[in-house]
């Protein structure tokens, strides 16, 4: 079930994340600025209802370790090539292969990756932007396990239900443009099955599978922004029942795919 209204909004005054961070406990604090977290007061009826929490996949990065310093990167062969036809620097090329389990398309100086988690992206989320300079930031070794550490951090404090995105920003293929999607996720279910129920015209619904926690990334991407300086979102209003899933629930396995 969910409200027919939810309210977004962007948790300023995070700082800027290094290793070793302690991720939780800065976005609390920013929960509190926000007016949404009282340690005093967190057994408060006013903080029951339950919270999904949306954080910028570069964030957790960070406070992970999950840089590169190209500097430390020998490239390979194929790197070395492939960078010199298309003007690239050939330690991120090889940082992008290292992180990549299938290659689906190099071409034209552009490099669209399975990760080995089965993502399907550019450069398999290696990125250099909102990075020390001279490190790239690549994507949380396991994006569910992240988001899980950072539910039970923040709803152990909040003492009521969170649920956590951690999303980044993909492309899609067929259409122009980016947008938010979602990488890990803990507490909610990341899709909402419709398959058996009714349509406004009683016709009966047999393929519709919402993908919620992409919708919620996207959603809390407006405020995100790439250059807003706001990596934690919370959106409230959105009823969910606390369940189990993650992220790897989104991946559309290959005996499905169409295309693959």
């Amino acid at each position: 079930m969910h409200s027919h209204e939810i309210r977004v909004r962007g948790l300023e005054g995070i700082p800027e994340i290094l290793q070793g961070m302690d991720l939780a406990k800065t976005i609390l604090a920013a929960l509190e600025q926000a007016g949404l977290h009282s340690p005093e007061c967190s057994e408060s009826a006013a903080y029951t209802d339950p919270i999904v929490l949306v954080v910028a996949q570069k964030v957790v990065s960070k406070s992970e370790g999950r840089l590169v310093r190209l500097d430390s990167v020998t490239p390979s062969p194929q790197a070395e090539a492939w960078a010199a036809e298309h003007h690239k620097d050939a330690r991120m090329v090889e940082v992008v292969l290292r992180q990549t389990r299938r290659v689906v398309r190099m071409e034209r100086g552009i490099m669209i990756m399975e990760t080995h988690h089965g993502f399907i992206c550019a450069n398999a989320g290696v990125d250099a932007s909102n990075a020390p300079g001279g490190t790239v930031v690549l994507l949380p070794q396991d994006p569910d396990a992240s988001a899980a550490r950072l539910r039970q951090a923040v709803e152990g404090a909040l003492r009521r239900p969170v649920g956590v995105i951690i999303s980044d920003t993909f492309g899609r293929p067929w259409r122009v443009g980016l947008m938010n999607v979602a990488l890990g996720v803990s507490g909610l279910s990341p899709l909402i099955d419709y398959r058996g129920q009714r349509d406004s015209y009683g016709r009966m619904l047999r393929a519709t599978v919402l993908a919620v926690a992409d919708e919620l990334a996207a959603t809390a991407g407006l405020i995100m922004g790439k250059t807003a300086g706001i990596p934690a979102v919370v959106i409230e209003g959105f009823r969910y029942v606390p369940s189990a899933g993650g992220g790897r629930d989104l991946i559309r396995s290959p005996e499905d795919d169409l295309f693959r």
